[in-house]
């Protein structure tokens, strides 16, 4: 679908992903929308997002960002909040959904905030939309490969929003809820990636968990094509996972340090972490198939379609085990999508 003349709500917009949606709205990628929202309880992340996206003085932000002051609005909010979040759904009609607590460690030290914000915050917001949101067209969460098999909390609660959104197809008057699962995201904040370049920066070490440990790698502006994609085509209850090279971690920080005499040192695993990242499991391959280079997981509920699959696309859960990249190609793929970011 196009969002052509279309008011788009980003929760958390702004996160690193949110703030690449955003953009690329307002430059019009799918479409002109006639407002692009940015809801978050971060008044200070708000308030240097306004002055970055509005202020810089840089051609292509120009071109990007002079006709649409009037097009990008900020709410200061906190998703958890019914009223706040009945606001900002009546003026809405598409709705991205990125808000969310997301750091594994800190999830676990404190698994309450992380079940009020990641499934609470995701049943509101769902109530909000059938209750006030007539207008609303379509809803993507975003989820992460982490509520795949889950054995942490940040993992439980996105596998959780998940099934709540996919359950809330259900019923005549139901807007499209669909889902995209993705895993690192390359620059992000909160992934490996800024953690090793500060560690660079202060002369090391680089901490390295174990040498087993391998992880996908999606550059943002990856991440931001698979939201557009199923804002697109998914149907209800669909889950949209990109397709990603894997790497080891190892080489992933070997890369960045490109061979300066900078010490590396292995930590263990963090409180909740995965030695390996899996974004389909054994269980949804049976429901998983392609569309658009992408792989879709079909939901499980009868009542929003039979699945019918013509042949399987995945013999066995699909993991970042299977390593798909060298140091050569990590350090290539490092350093195309680290100059986008900073271009």
């Amino acid at each position: 679908m196009t969002v052509e003349g279309k008011r788009v709500l980003v929760t958390g917009g702004t996160g690193s992903l949110g703030q690449r949606l955003v953009r690329r709205l307002l430059d019009g990628d799918i479409g002109q929308p006639t407002r692009v929202i940015v809801l978050s309880r971060d008044e200070a992340k708000q308030h240097d997002m306004r002055l970055k996206f509005l202020g810089q003085d840089s051609a292509t932000d120009e071109v990007i960002f002079k006709r649409s002051r009037g097009r990008l609005a900020f709410r200061i909010g906190d998703l958890r909040d019914y009223a706040t979040m009945a606001e900002a759904v009546r003026e809405s009609d598409v709705i991205i959904h990125a808000a969310a607590l997301k750091q594994v460690p800190t999830c676990e030290y404190f698994p309450r905030e992380a079940a009020l914000t990641n499934v609470i915050g995701a049943d509101v917001l769902i109530r909000a939309v059938h209750a006030v949101g007539q207008h609303v067209e379509v809803v993507v969460g975003i989820s992460t490969d982490k509520a795949c098999k889950p054995v942490n909390v940040m993992g439980m609660t996105k596998a959780l929003m998940e099934r709540l959104l996919i359950a809330a197809n259900l019923g005549d008057r139901s807007p499209r809820f669909v889902c995209v699962r993705y895993a690192n995201v390359i620059g992000s904040r909160g992934s490996v990636v800024p953690l090793f370049l500060d560690q660079i920066a202060r002369g090391g070490p680089v901490t390295v968990t174990t040498r087993e440990m391998t992880r996908f790698l999606l550059s943002i502006d990856q991440a931001a094509d698979a939201v557009f994609k199923a804002l697109d085509t998914a149907k209800p209850g669909e889950i949209y996972v990109p397709r990603a090279p894997s790497a080891r971690v190892v080489d992933i920080a070997n890369a960045l340090i490109d061979g300066r005499p900078i010490p590396l040192t292995y930590i263990g695993i963090r409180p909740g972490e995965k030695t390996h990242e899996i974004m389909v499991s054994d269980e949804e391959c049976q429901r998983t198939f392609e569309r658009d280079d992408h792989y879709v997981i079909a939901p499980m509920l009868p009542e929003l379609g039979p699945i019918r699959l013509d042949h399987k696309v995945l013999n066995a859960e699909y993991t970042s085990a299977d390593v798909t990249m060298n140091l050569a190609e990590v350090q290539h793929l490092l350093k195309g999508s680290l100059e986008l970011q900073l271009a």
